[in-house]
């Protein structure tokens, strides 16, 4: 072998990667993927969560409206007083 090809395989040589960093450099990449498959995840579960907020907001505004109404139908009927939810007693303000 001439030295001019015996020092363009040392350099080959130099500049190639060995196996156990070939599989470092493998093991960095798939970590990678792994972390970026879990920030998927992860914002999946944070929009789903986010509209079950929405979704519980709404039934509260619902039901808010409707114990509105129903108030206000009682007050309408019985006038303004006191219910005792045990008893079912209502006891009317003193004019």
């Amino acid at each position: 072998m001439t030295e001019e090809s015996n020092l363009a395989k040392q350099l080959n040589e130099k500049n190639k990667f060995s196996d156990e960093e070939l599989k470092k450099v493998k093991n960095i990449q798939n970590n990678y993927i792994n972390i970026q498959n879990q920030f998927g995840q992860l914002r999946i579960a944070v929009l789903g969560l986010e509209q079950q907020e929405v979704d519980l907001e709404e039934n509260l505004k619902s039901l808010q409206e409707e114990e509105k109404k129903f108030l206000d139908g009682i007050t309408k009927k019985y006038g303004e007083g006191t219910l005792d939810p045990k008893t079912g007693t209502f006891t009317p303000n003193k004019s």
